[in-house]
């Protein structure tokens, strides 16, 4: 199904200068990755307006402009996520100029995109791969995994498309939607929801673990009806578990968490309501949130908007585990435009 190219040979035998493009979480990911695989750092750039003599990791930033009297040719490894037009725009830009690569390292997780792990793998990916309901989620698959191989942006760029077709051609919501917001944020998908429903809809619980956003989502959410929304997370047992908070939309469980977190099952809140409409963008734990939820699944069938770009398994391991659950979901994947290949999601329905 998939011709491999894998990034790392391509840097290590290119016989050029690598320059990261990116001073944030990405970047130190990369760092640490390329470090692992013996691929050297010559420079690291930022855009020019945040261009103030920093530092980082041991190199003085610096222009684009820069790098370019330093070398007469070089890679550019974009380095940070972004879904901002303008700036998406601009690292296009710069692909057409330098050879540019943007590599796919998980937002949680340790097992990485490379050779050794599509080869470990690859019977899930193609058993995944079978399961979605048209040609348009298995080409978008097939676009996104080789993305994530060769770290090629117009293997990424190729994959997009917006969220109209989703919302207006598959979940068709209605205008009494009981709907499950799972990582609510600061109200953007509640927005959403109503954006695609007239405003109007059935019953809404919305969970965010983060305190400061959590406040934001109590004003954001202040004076609506039918709307309970929890400082919590979701999970597969009803428990409190380590959680790293005041991340924004990084906040997340983890092991390592210095706070204790109430968690909850989607079993445990609707077990005596119904719900038809479930968001999941809960930063790498959506597995263990289908888990404590398989009882409503089966007796529901909900429509599901599950993120699968958190971990690097997500997208084989997440509808493998949905059709387990559920046989008769029709499952369809969509990447929305974003560097990296964040805002991939996995969309699942009944009827």
């Amino acid at each position: 199904m998939i011709s491999m190219k894998d990034i790392y040979d391509t840097l290590r035998t290119a016989g050029l200068p690598v320059v990261i493009y990116g001073m944030g979480n990405g970047a130190d990911k990369i760092f640490r990755e390329f470090s692992s695989r013996g691929i050297s750092v010559s420079a690291v750039i930022a855009s020019d307006d945040f261009v103030r003599g920093q530092s980082f990791h041991g190199f003085t930033v610096i222009r684009l402009s820069d790098a370019e009297k330093l070398f007469d040719r070089m890679i550019v490894i974009a380095a940070f996520g972004t879904c901002i037009e303008a700036v998406m725009n601009r690292i296009s830009d710069i692909s057409k100029k330098h050879t540019l690569f943007v590599p796919d390292v998980p937002v949680y997780g340790d097992n990485v995109w490379d050779r050794d792990f599509y080869e470990q793998n690859k019977n899930d990916i193609q058993r995944a791969y079978e399961l979605f309901a048209d040609s348009r989620s298995k080409d978008v698959y097939e676009k996104i995994i080789r993305y994530k191989l060769s770290g090629e942006l117009s293997e990424l760029q190729s994959a997009y498309s917006g969220k109209e077709e989703v919302f207006s051609e598959l979940l068709n919501l209605s205008e009494n939607e009981s709907y499950l917001d799972l990582g609510a944020y600061r109200g953007d998908t509640i927005d959403e929801l109503l954006h695609y429903t007239n405003g109007k809809y059935g019953y809404i619980t919305a969970l965010e673990p983060d305190r400061k956003t959590f406040a934001k989502l109590r004003e954001h959410t202040a004076g609506m009806d039918n709307i309970r929304i929890y400082r919590m997370g979701i999970w597969s047992d009803d428990t409190d578990i380590p959680f790293g908070g005041s991340l924004g939309r990084g906040s997340a469980i983890k092991k390592n968490g210095t706070e204790m977190l109430p968690v909850t099952k989607i079993d445990t809140l609707y077990k005596r309501r119904r719900v038809s409409y479930i968001k999941m963008d809960v930063e790498g734990s959506e597995k263990e949130a289908l888990l404590g939820g398989i009882q409503t699944l089966r007796r529901d069938r909900p429509k599901l908007n599950i993120a699968v770009y958190h971990r690097s398994e997500d997208i084989f391991s997440m509808p493998l585990l949905l059709h387990s659950i559920v046989p008769e979901y029709r499952l369809y994947l969509r990447q929305h435009p974003y560097i990296p290949a964040w805002d991939l999601n996995l969309y699942a329905l009944t009827h």
